[in-house]
């Protein structure tokens, strides 16, 4: 019986892909409603357990694709690979109007190109610093910074390694987390407590994940408003990542 029904999960593994990622999320919000009283969101415990099972995983069965290598969980792989991310994207372009940027004002446009390049540059500096010194290198990493699809769709652009796209999805995911985890401690003193500041605070940290979690455990009713210039973000950085920023950064360093 025990085979039977490890035989049906392997065979239906994107369905169970779905089933675990759901089965994950579902722990993950009760956890935070139970001990953090919804202070520490869902999706940031997600992503902390989702990490932990990838290197567990990593360490039973000695391969290098988290819980994909387990067979039963091969489906995860999937929903995690470049397909779904691209169509994540496009979805989130076609949700998306520019007529409704201008409810943002001059403020939520500054806020847009303000945060693409300084993560860009606090990205890319972190990366010299740690040996990746050419521009390919420093630009994708620095371009993961902005957010883990700007990361590895820089990277797919210019001609980047699959360990440099691997190290630029790791800066947005660390990024997204700080942001989740950080700025409910710190929204009082930044005052993010009304549509406008929650737009500049979109525009400027723009990882949609995290900025929408984040605002979700300060006020539910911000989440659309910091949702809307992030989203902008994520498509300002697709845009300016493989372009004027590699440009920009290969012009400073040959």
């Amino acid at each position: 019986m025990e085979k039977l029904i490890v035989d049906v999960l392997v065979k239906n593994g994107l369905l169970t892909g779905f089933a675990v990622v759901a089965l994950t999320m579902m722990v993950s919000y009760w956890l935070s409603a139970k001990f953090t009283r919804g202070r520490l969101h869902g999706s940031a415990i997600a992503i902390m357990l989702g990490l932990g099972l990838a290197y567990v995983s990593g360490v039973l069965t000695g391969g290098q694709k988290g819980v994909a290598d387990v067979p039963m969980l091969a489906g995860v792989g999937f929903m995690g690979g470049a397909m779904i991310r691209d169509f994540a994207i496009t979805a989130t372009a076609f949700g998306v109007h520019l007529s409704e940027i201008r409810k943002a004002g001059l403020s939520g446009i500054v806020s847009l190109f303000a945060g693409v390049v300084l993560s860009f540059v606090v990205g890319a500096a972190v990366a010299a610093a740690f040996g990746y010194d050419d521009a390919v290198s420093m630009a994708t990493i620095g371009a993961g910074a902005v957010t883990y699809i700007v990361g590895p769709v820089t990277g797919a652009a210019i001609g980047a390694s699959s360990d440099v796209m691997a190290l630029s999805i790791a800066a947005g995911l660390v990024k997204s987390i700080l942001v989740m985890v950080g700025t409910p401690f710190f929204a009082r003193s930044i005052h993010l407590d009304n549509p406008r500041t929650a737009m500049v605070f979109g525009g400027m940290m723009g990882t949609t994940s995290g900025v929408c979690g984040a605002l979700a455990a300060i006020d539910p009713k911000l989440v659309p408003y910091g949702a809307m210039t992030s989203t902008f973000y994520t498509g300002l950085g697709c845009l300016m990542g493989p372009s004027v920023l590699f440009l920009a950064t290969q012009a400073l360093v040959g």
